[in-house]
């Protein structure tokens, strides 16, 4: 076994454990549903569709996958309980392929837009200036420099926040006075990074749900002022929702999504609670892609998403 088989073994393992609580509270329900029953019939369907609604999957994508697994057992004549689990696993992990949840490589960049800029959007309190700082040591970790920017210039505690993070990771944060103009932070720390050719820019926003309107004119500005310095950027517009609020950050999801173009989602916070099937949820219904999910404390505890380690890690045996 190599040394990547060792860190991948690792990564699942903490991938088990970050959803151990929802996958208990899926199988728990699961086998009293199936209980003295040899095959999937409408009783068995009707309280997995009441599981997975319970486990913040959300109703339109249950309904989904309810139908997928209704198809099957029409197709195959005959489906015993005990094949249900396999069967969902294939389902929900073809569910997510569709909507465009494929893997991605591990804390990557394209090598031909240097430097790739990313703009990290999300409400307050979600993980989302922890999670810049997480991805700026995984990036660094993998050989790559990065620069972060602080334009959340409305709240000192999130400039602090990150500042004490670039120093953690290791990685220069350009940053202004409390409120200063945010398109100029990230003017000026695109330019820094481009000077210094850097390979990734993290830029941190302001995270406030006050107005559409107001945080629209906002991340476009911010948007437009970043495309005149490199041109065609932001490269990605990751919104980080917090996934123990379950159905909340579908409202979460709702507003950024209408605001500004998000291009990929982290969902964080997936430890320690059993509502993991938010990520299944809000990846079928804004159709964009669960590119990092976030199982725990640790710098390592940010993981790239895989669907399939996924799926298994939730449905396992």
């Amino acid at each position: 076994m190599g040394l990547f088989d060792i860190f991948s073994k690792k990564k699942k393992e903490t991938l088990d454990q970050g959803l151990e609580k929802t996958k208990e509270n899926i199988f728990s329900k699961l086998t009293r549903a199936v209980a003295g029953k040899s095959r999937v019939d409408d009783a068995v369907l009707d309280e997995l569709e009441e599981i997975l609604v319970t486990s913040d999957v959300g109703v339109d994508t249950t309904l989904k996958i309810i139908d997928r697994i209704e198809e099957r057992v029409a197709r195959d004549k005959y489906v015993g309980t005990d094949e249900l689990t396999r069967i969902l696993r294939e389902e929900i992990a073809e569910l997510l392929t569709e909507n465009k949840s494929d893997d991605v490589e591990e804390f990557s960049v394209p090598e031909d837009k240097k430097p790739y800029v990313i703009m990290v959007v999300g409400v307050n309190g979600v993980g989302k200036t922890t999670t810049i700082g997480k991805l700026a040591h995984q990036f660094k970790q993998n050989g790559l420099s990065v620069y972060l920017g602080a334009a959340d210039t409305f709240r000192a505690a999130a400039v602090e926040q990150l500042d004490i993070w670039g120093k953690r990771v290791g990685v220069p944060v350009v940053k202004q006075k409390m409120g200063a103009d945010p398109a100029s932070v990230a003017f000026d720390t695109l330019n820094s990074a481009k000077a210094n050719n850097a390979d990734v820019v993290i830029i941190d926003t302001a995270g406030r749900l006050h107005n559409k309107i107001n945080l629209m004119n906002e991340l476009t500005k911010i948007k437009n002022v970043m495309s005149k310095v490199i041109p065609d950027t932001p490269n990605e517009v990751l919104l980080v929702l917090d996934g123990s609020t379950g159905q909340n950050a579908f409202e979460q999801a709702k507003h950024f999504t209408a605001a500004t173009e998000v291009t990929a989602l982290a969902i964080t916070k997936l430890d320690g609670t059993a509502k993991g099937g938010v990520v299944i949820g809000i990846s079928d219904q804004f159709k964009i892609p669960v590119k990092y999910i976030g199982l725990g404390e640790g710098m390592e505890d940010l993981q790239v998403f895989r669907r399939k380690e996924f799926v298994d890690s939730l449905f396992g045996e």
